[in-house]
This record gives C-alpha cells, structure tokens and sequence, in this order.
C-alpha cells in the first residue's frame, strides 16, 4: 500500500480525504486533535491533556520543529504532501510544489505581478519612520509580514521592527480561488468569500483568517486565477486571494499548496480534492465539477482563556482533548456547515458557533 505522510499545522481534513482513498497514511502535525482517527501513525507537537494548557500556536510553532520530529516518516514514506512551507523535503518524493519561494516571499512576488495585474501598492521597508514619510494622505496603508499566513502579523499602520512591506489598504470584499493546475493547463474549481475576524483576542486588528463560503463570484476572477498559477508554473491545488472592488480585482497573494478552502471545496463540489490535486500533479485535469451546495467553514477562536468540554456536535470538527485549557484567541475549533442556499448555511454555521461558545467553561 502506498505510504502518504501529511505534514502540516492541522492535517485532519486531508488525512480524511487520503484514508477515503486507501493510502496508508502517516501524519506530522501542530495540532492533533480528538476527533482525528484517519491514519495510521502520526506525530504531534502539541500534546493536550485534561487541565493543562495548550499554551500559544506562535510561540511553540516552527516549521524546523515540524520537520525534526516527522525526520524518520519523511525517510519511510513514498510520497510526501506539505500543508505549509518546508523546503527541505526531498523534492522527489514531494506530491505538490517544490519551489514556491518567488510566490511565497510577497515583495518579490508583488514585484514580479505588478505590470501585468492590478495589485495594491507595496513597498519594502525596514524603518517605521520611513513608512511614515511615504504614506499618502488620501490612501489607507497597512503593515504585513514578508512571509507568512492567515493574516497574522497583517495590521493597520503602526511602528514594527524588523523587514516588513507596507502595502495600500484596499477596501472591498476578500475572495479566493481554488485552482487544479497541471503546470501547463489550469481550471479553477471553485471561488469563495473569505471570512476575516478583526477581533480575535491578542490579535485585535489583525485581519486573522476565520473561514469561507462556497461558491463565490465567478467571472474574471477565474481565468485571473488560472493566468497567475501557470505564469508561476504552479502544479497541484493552489489558491489565489483578491480583494473585489467596485467590479476590479486586487491580487494579494497566491497560496502554492492546498488552501484552507478544503473542506468547503469537497462539500460544494461533491468530490475528492485530494484526488484532484493528485491527479493534477501526475499531469490530469478533472472535468470542471458544478457546485451542488454552498458551504460555510468557521474557524472559531477562543473568546477568553477556558477549559474545552467533551462535546459532539454535527459539523464541529478539530475538537480539543476534553478538559484542555484553551487560551484567549487560540483556535478552538473547525465548524462546517452546507446547505442548498447561502443564506441557509450561514444560519446553520451560526447555530453551531454559538452552541460551541455556548458550552466553553472561562476561567
């Protein structure tokens, strides 16, 4: 049997994809969460236990981490999928994209996109006082990290030390899609609304990534979409972001790997995108699936410190360990939710958010 290793933040909702499949399955994660049973060996760096706390995802993580305690499932493994950024893997055995630092460091894909696509000004900068200089009163700005995900680290304009851009603030509404790319043909599958929580705890401001909703605006955002992946020779399953205004489309940024749309891409789509992405890679294209239900995925954040209960509730996936202390603003958990309308997904989403709040014990 063909031996796949994850390895990723949260490989849960691939592993489940994968296992559907029949490949043996070997995950290497941040988070392994209580209700994640598709595999058949993993390693975790969180270790959750009953009253104590998880401590905080941005202090314990580091990709070097991730990597040094997978070291022997790297060597067993017959294929490889990275769900975040690690260039060391041995690129033979890597299902997906092996070179992703010219989309993955934003000024250098920002420079290279800049005369062939509308995207926000940025500038490269170190000084906060030079950021200052060159704001333009009649523009927003905000600060972002050179690298990195989920918008953390993406905030109004204020001092920060160290390298970072600083980019025009583009209002309007945040959308995303989902392309299949063989390296020379691409098909976007799916487009979607993202969801941004500007209020998370710690995090207050930030524009953290909280979920989406399926389908989205179709139209120029697909062959946009389609045009960037093949202009970076991408393969697999990657995503673009926009931010939509007034009827343009604003390029952020590309996501070289499988996105966080994951889930709500199966639940839309009715297919597997693991498959997909498989398939695209070894050369493939799937025929471009209809959306046959709109989906909603929220990532819910934790509103204050609290321990976690033993719950089971329909759509709600990555559960903590019962009786885990969960700190403010560290992710709680995963709520999916479809329906044959929007406005009745979102409904069910809703519902389901607020039973799991609703059950939170603050301490």
């Amino acid at each position: 049997m063909f031996s796949l290793l994850l390895i990723g933040v949260n490989t849960r909702p691939v592993a489940e994809s994968a296992f559907r499949l029949g490949y043996q399955v070997i995950s290497a994660s941040y988070y392994c969460t209580a209700d994640f049973r598709s595999y058949t060996r993993r390693r975790c760096m969180l270790k959750q236990e009953p009253g104590r706390s998880c401590g905080r995802f941005h202090e314990e993580f580091s990709t070097e981490r991730l990597l040094e305690i997978s070291s022997d499932l790297i060597d067993e493994a017959d294929g490889i999928i990275p769900l975040t950024g690690a260039p060391e893997l041995p690129w033979k055995k890597v299902m997906g994209n092996t070179r992703t630092d010219h989309v993955e460091d934003k000024y250098r894909f920002y420079r290279k996109i800049r005369g062939s696509y509308l995207t926000p000004e940025t500038h490269l900068l170190r000084d906060p006082g030079e950021a200052a200089e060159m704001v333009s009163p009649d523009k927003r700005y905000i600060i972002k990290p050179v690298r990195g995900a989920g918008g953390f680290g993406v905030t109004d304009l204020q001092e920060c030390g160290g390298e970072f851009l600083l980019q025009e603030y583009i209002e309007g509404v945040p959308v995303s899609a989902s392309v299949l790319s063989t390296g020379q043909e691409a098909v976007t599958v799916l487009t979607s609304r993202q969801i941004i929580d500007r209020g998370v705890p710690g995090f207050e401001g930030q524009f953290i990534y909280a979920g989406n909703m399926t389908p989205g605006p179709l139209g120029e955002i697909e062959s946009l979409a389609e045009d960037l992946i093949l202009d970076f020779s991408l393969r697999g399953s990657n995503g673009v972001d926009f931010i939509l205004r007034d009827g343009e489309l604003y390029v952020i940024e590309v996501n070289p790997r499988i996105q966080g749309t994951f889930e709500c891409a199966e639940a839309s789509l009715g297919i597997n995108m693991l498959e997909a992405h498989i398939r695209a890679f070894h050369g493939e294209l799937i025929e471009k699936p209809v959306p046959r239900m709109c989906a909603v995925k929220r990532i819910l954040y934790a509103p204050g410190r609290c321990i976690f209960p033993g719950i089971n509730l329909q759509g709600v996936h990555d559960l903590p360990v019962p009786g885990a202390v969960i700190e403010a603003g560290e992710p709680l958990v995963t709520v999916m939710s479809e329906h044959k309308t929007p406005e009745g997904a979102l409904r069910l989403a809703s519902r389901r958010c607020s039973k799991v709040l609703g059950s939170l014990k603050m301490i």
